[in-house]
């Protein structure tokens, strides 16, 4: 018995999925997450064991799209066999444990790079599979955990119950980052800003993609992706799965300008492609882009 978890609680739980002929998928004797931080993959889950109380066994049907769906899952170490692509699961669910996860911001510097990563890596996951509101949630989840106790708002989160954690870590000042932990911090919270802006955009919100590539450019001024994109014209190509950038900055670099020609402001998008090429003069993208450009605002030859 006990109370069922509340939002921002962590869950510790036993759970098994199998298959509709019976075959097992899923095992974990000891699985730990957030109900509603998309740390699992499966909804039910997410859904489920809030209703809970400690102690309890509940049995979840899922349908495909609150268990795998309709991409289905690899085979990897605990799932075998793979599970198909649309399928519904059954759950057996145990709750073991509720307790109070710890506030992310006065987690010691190298504990919130980590925490950050992981919900970083969860959002790509989610935007792979075509989720890009579970994704972007991550994301920001991610930033949440990246931002220290005096960071800017961008990207957080608010949360029931969390203004009587910050009055309780008052009393706990939060570690102080060294200089290259500070360095890795604005890399990461840089990289989680160029993912919320690629979700943003897959969700039709050009603003708030626009925001967040200038959230990332106030950290990192020759992001070199933030500045493409934000001159770059046209609508918005479907980007691929996020993944860490091969150099620092390339995807703002495309993002930015873009966003900046659809609002028609091509001036600006051209200024800021111009330095974009500063940074990369070999690019054969940029120099596209401005080619482009050029010839929107060049007048209509006479017959």
């Amino acid at each position: 018995g006990g109370p069922r978890p509340r939002p921002g609680q962590e869950v510790l739980v036993k759970v098994l999925g199998a298959l509709e002929d019976g075959g097992l998928v899923e095992r974990d004797p000891r699985l730990t997450f957030v109900p509603g931080h998309g740390d699992v993959v499966q909804q039910a889950l997410e859904l489920g064991v809030p209703t809970m109380q400690p102690g309890e066994v509940s049995f979840f049907l899922a349908g495909s799209r609150y268990a795998y769906g309709q991409p289905g899952s690899r085979r990897c170490a605990r799932r075998e066999p793979d599970v198909p692509p649309e399928a519904p699961l059954l759950f057996e669910v145990t709750l073991l444990e509720v307790r109070d996860g710890p506030d992310p911001q006065q987690l010691p510097p190298a504990a919130r790079l980590r925490l950050g990563s992981q919900r970083r890596e969860r959002g790509n996951f989610h935007f792979a599979r075509g989720d890009f509101a579970a994704a972007l949630r991550s994301y920001r989840l991610a930033l949440h955990a990246l931002d220290g106790p005096a960071a800017g708002e961008a990207g957080r989160e608010g949360g029931p119950g969390r203004r009587g954690r910050r009055a309780e870590a008052a009393a706990r000042p939060a570690a102080s980052p060294g200089p290259e932990e500070q360095e890795e911090l604005q890399e990461q919270r840089v990289k989680c800003l160029n993912n919320c802006a690629a979700a943003e955009l897959k969700l039709g919100r050009a603003e708030e993609a626009l925001a967040a590539c200038e959230a990332a450019l106030q950290i990192s001024p020759d992001n070199g992706r933030a500045l493409l994109r934000r001159g770059q014209v046209g609508p918005a190509p479907a980007p691929p799965a996020p993944r860490p950038p091969a150099r620092r900055g390339r995807h703002l670099r495309v993002l930015v300008p873009q966003l900046l020609a659809e609002k028609g402001r091509d001036a600006e998008a051209a200024l800021v492609l111009r330095r974009a090429l500063q940074l990369d003069p070999a690019s054969k993208v940029i120099h596209a882009e401005l080619s482009r450009l050029a010839k929107r605002q060049s007048p209509p030859s006479s017959a």
